[in-house]
């Protein structure tokens, strides 16, 4: 057992806060977080998809028949 929680450590900084002041990065950094925020997207986009597949599978199984 851990002397301290996992609670207690310092979080890591987001690589992108929505709303952040842009003005002082470079075309690199905007570069590096346009990236990192595509990806972000399409790992939203996957789960998504298999919550949805998930949930028409249980729409299915526990339809009335007509």
């Amino acid at each position: 057992m851990s002397l301290f929680s996992d609670d207690d450590r310092p979080k890591p900084k987001p690589v992108h806060e929505i709303g952040q002041d842009l003005s002082m990065l470079s075309l690199a950094e905007i570069d590096l977080r346009v990236a990192a925020l595509q990806a972000e997207i399409e790992r939203l986009a996957e789960a998504r998809a298999k919550k949805d597949a998930s949930r028409s599978a249980a729409d299915a199984f526990f339809r009335k028949p007509d």
